[in-house]
């Protein structure tokens, strides 16, 4: 199946936010399958968290269409039907609890919630953790830059975003 360019620009922005070599240099994190989903999934419910707080609702067909080319990325690598619906199930899980826990702080700032990453990236020691504040300053900074941008064209600018 053949997905038309404009339903996969959410997906193939946060795939090259979710590759910035800053997590993987400077953070360490592995680099896998699994850590750059889960960095899409937090770049993803910061960009819901924009909306929400803007009084929007996230368009649902780019959420639809993200999952999508996530499920035929499972199947291009190797992944039987059964195999690719489990893990679909385990994937909309995971960014819905990342969406409802990753802000601990009120919905006009943004404070990453460490007990939530650290769950799914190991490399974390502590709060304290220089990997950590490094990360957590990355998602602030995201955080700000993108609340300034109209919702309009948040999408086109999000790879303008530099740490």
């Amino acid at each position: 199946m053949i997905i038309n360019k404009h339903k996969s620009e959410l997906y193939n922005i946060l795939l090259t936010l979710s590759r910035n070599i800053f997590f993987y240099k400077n953070i360490k994190l592995p680099d896998n399958f699994e850590t750059r989903l889960y960095l899409i999934f937090v770049h993803l419910s910061i960009l819901m968290i924009i909306y929400r707080n803007r009084n929007s609702k996230f368009n649902q067909n780019l959420y639809d269409s993200l999952f999508h080319n996530i499920e035929n990325d499972q199947r291009e690598l190797g992944f039987g039907d059964v195999t690719v619906n489990k893990k679909m199930k385990e994937f909309n899980k995971i960014s819905y609890d990342i969406l409802l826990k990753i802000n601990k702080s009120n919905m006009k700032s943004f404070e990453m919630n460490f007990k939530l990453i650290s769950s799914y990236f190991m490399v974390f020691d502590g709060e304290k953790c220089p990997k950590y504040i490094e990360f957590s300053n990355y998602f602030s900074k995201f955080y700000k830059y993108c609340f300034g941008l109209p919702l309009d064209n948040m999408l086109s600018k999000l790879l303008n975003f530099k740490y």
